[in-house]
């Protein structure tokens, strides 16, 4: 498409919604463990969560998936559902909750741009929790392009910041 469209500079991605297989579950997690707050429930069959008291930023329901299995590892959907943190100290400290409800990570990552951590939720649906550095930080390239990469996280250094 040789289209010279481009899409507004202030549009944002305003909520994912997720088919659960069982909706307390779900809840223990985004609302339990990441501390989301209920905003509506329909029943057992579907909550709309969010922080901050907006409308919903994450959608649940079990509508067509109530006792299901997860997708095949190696098949097409979603990646990960990316929340962005405000403050370093803010993803330090969801880390240590992490840590403290035995919540395993399935990687850890410095993008230069971000820092990141990487798990999955009950469903098997991957989630990253992330804080972007401030934008004059991001690493460039000679032409100014933003360059990123994937390097380890020290998880150790990120939970000084808790100090």
């Amino acid at each position: 498409m040789a289209d010279s469209y481009s899409i507004p500079t202030s549009t944002r991605i305003g909520h994912v919604h997720l088919k659960v297989s069982d909706l307390e579950r779900a809840l223990q997690f985004y609302h339990g463990i990441l501390g989301f707050e209920i905003i509506q429930r329909l029943g057992d069959a579907a909550a709309f969560i969010s922080a901050g008291g907006y409308h919903h930023h994450i959608g649940l329901n079990t509508w067509q998936s109530k006792g299901g299995s997860a997708p095949p590892q190696h098949s097409t959907g979603l990646f990960h559902t990316a929340i962005v943190y405000p403050t370093r100290k803010d993803l330090a400290q969801i880390l240590k909750r992490l840590l403290e409800n035995g919540i395993q990570l399935t990687g850890a990552a410095d993008h230069g741009v971000s820092e990141a951590l990487y798990l999955n939720d009950p469903d098997e649906n991957g989630v990253e929790l992330y804080w972007d550095r401030p934008r004059e930080d991001w690493p460039r390239d000679e032409a100014g392009e933003i360059e990123m990469y994937t390097h380890r996280l020290d998880l150790n250094n990120l939970l000084q910041e808790l100090s």
